[in-house]
C-alpha cells in the first residue's frame, strides 16, 4: 500500500471559505490527479476516505467542499441550499473551478492529466466543468444525471462515464432519458450503469441523519460502483510508475 499524506485546504468559493481535503501520494513527482465532488449533504470522513483510496492507488486527489464546512444532516435544509446551486450552471461552474485551481496549484498535480469524480451535487459539478469546456481525462458521476443548457454538452472533450439506481426517484426513467440524449446528440463518449433494485445515494453508507424517501444504502451496488469509478480512471488516466 502506498503511504498517503492528508491535509486539508481552505479557500474561496460560492461566497463562502471552503475547507476541502487533500490526499497526496508518496514521493515528490508529478502524479495524474482526481478532483471529486461530494453529495448534496457535503464533504464529510466518507467522502473523505473516497480520496484516501484514490491517493493510495497513486493520485493525487482532493475533495472539494460546496457548503462552506457544512455538512448537512437535515434534508429540508440541504435541499433549500443545493435545488437554487443546480438550477444556476455558472454558480455551479464557479465552484468547480475554484476547487479545480486547489487542485492544479498543488506541485504534484500534472496538469495535463485530470478527471472529475462526482457524486450527486458534485457530479452535477463535474458535469459542469465539462460542459465549460475544461480540458479533462474523464468525468465519472453517480447519482447525477443532470442536464445542461442547450449545445453546452459539445463542448464536453472526455469521456463520461454515470452511474444510476433503476429505483432511483430523484433520478428518474425521464431524467435518465434526458441525460442520455444530450451527451448522445453531442457526440460524447459515454458509458451510462444501471445499477438493478438500487435507490438515491445507494453508494453511501448509512449516516446518522435524516433521509429523504427513495434514498437507501446498497453494499453490493455501492462496491460495484466504486470499482467501475476506478476502472474508468484505470482506462483514462493511468497511474505510471
Amino acid at each position: 500500500m502506498i503511504t498517503v499524506t492528508t491535509r486539508s485546504v481552505a479557500y474561496p468559493a460560492d461566497g463562502l471559505t471552503m475547507v476541502g481535503h487533500l490526499a497526496l501520494p508518496a514521493g515528490a513527482d508529478r502524479r495524474p490527479a482526481v478532483l471529486v465532488g461530494p453529495e448534496g449533504t457535503g464533504l464529510n470522513d466518507f467522502q473523505r476516505s473516497r480520496v484516501d483510496a484514490l491517493a493510495e492507488l497513486g493520485y493525487v486527489a482532493f475533495a472539494f467542499d460546496i457548503h462552506g464546512g457544512r455538512w448537512f444532516t437535515d434534508p429540508e435544509e440541504m435541499m433549500a441550499r443545493v435545488v437554487p446551486l443546480l438550477a444556476d450552471p455558472d454558480r455551479m461552474r464557479s465552484i468547480g473551478h475554484a476547487a479545480l485551481d486547489v487542485l492544479r496549484a498543488e506541485p504534484r498535480t500534472d496538469p495535463d492529466r485530470i478527471a472529475v469524480i462526482g457524486y450527486g451535487t458534485g457530479g452535477a459539478i463535474g458535469l459542469e466543468l465539462g460542459r465549460d469546456g475544461v480540458d479533462l481525462r474523464a468525468i465519472g458521476t453517480v447519482n447525477a444525471l443532470t442536464t445542461g443548457r442547450p449545445g453546452e454538452a459539445a463542448r464536453i472533450r472526455c469521456p463520461v462515464w454515470a452511474g444510476v439506481g433503476s429505483e432511483d426517484p430523484i433520478m428518474p426513467p425521464a431524467q435518465r432519458d434526458a441525460f442520455v440524449a444530450e451527451i448522445q446528440a453531442a457526440g460524447v463518449d459515454w458509458r451510462l450503469v444501471v445499477y438493478g433494485g438500487a435507490l438515491h445515494a445507494f453508494h453511501h453508507p448509512p449516516v446518522a441523519q435524516r433521509v429523504r424517501p427513495g434514498v437507501g444504502h446498497h453494499p453490493r451496488h455501492a462496491q460495484r460502483a466504486w470499482n467501475d469509478v476506478v476502472g474508468l480512471l484505470d482506462e483514462c488516466l493511468p497511474v505510471v510508475e
